[in-house]
């Protein structure tokens, strides 16, 4: 059983806590906001789930899930994740989100942000390339013909251990892209970020399994930089 703090508790969140929880994992939400505005989320998910501040859920997790805006990317507090891993679901969607300055300057490439902003965390990107309510019904049992796989990238091999055995219970198999750079082959934009989708309904259709050896085709067509 591992406790998982998340900075951020919109659609992912709420779907990767809800998945946590059915695999026997501890939550512990935040937002923006105030942990009292968490408390119907909390109440749906059970005495496993409990609401609190971004620093009280980075100091207390285990593994600490990052799913916010990227723009507010500044609001995750650096100091309490020192040495711990995150996992970075963050993309970069200015039609929707807003622009971020920095990306657009070419300063820092947005799959990079959250590790330019944590250094001294251990940041896996995962869960990026996937819709949420895909997320939520596409998950088997190990050994199942259908499992479906997910993408992780990171530069420190224990982190990316521990985020795919949390990968791993929550129902998917894990490819690993390798360094956080090469996060980068399933960014918005490239084939891997529709991995799972039905090309006739998009995502108002039911996700479509995708293995590791699926993956891998559509992480290679990216190529190198």
């Amino acid at each position: 059983m591992t406790t998982i703090g998340f900075i951020g508790s919109g659609n992912v969140g709420s779907t990767l806590a809800r998945l946590a929880i059915d695999a026997g994992h501890d939550v512990i939400l935040s937002n923006s906001r105030a942990p009292e505005t968490l408390q119907d989320l909390v109440t749906q998910l059970g005495p496993r789930a409990r609401a609190a501040t971004p620093a009280e859920a980075a100091v207390t997790g285990d593994l600490v899930v990052v799913t916010i805006p990227i723009g507010a990317y500044r609001q995750v507090p650096a100091e309490p994740l020192q040495g711990k891993i995150v996992i970075d679901t963050l993309n970069y969607d200015p039609a929707r989100q807003g622009r971020v300055p920095e990306i657009d300057a070419d300063d820092t490439p947005a799959h990079l942000l959250l590790r330019t902003h944590l250094p001294g965390s251990h940041v896996v990107k995962a869960f990026s390339n996937i819709f949420f309510r895909h997320l939520a019904t596409l998950g088997r049992p190990a050994g199942a013909p259908d499992r479906s796989a997910l993408p992780i990238a990171g530069d420190d091999i224990a982190a990316k251990r521990a985020v795919a055995t949390l990968i791993d219970s929550l129902g998917y198999d894990t490819f690993d892209a390798g360094p956080l750079a090469e996060s980068r082959r399933f960014a918005p934009g490239t084939p891997a970020q529709h991995a799972y989708l039905d090309p006739d309904g998009m995502f108002a259709a039911p996700g479509r399994p995708a293995s590791a050896d699926h993956l891998a085709k559509l992480l290679a067509t990216q190529g190198t930089p």
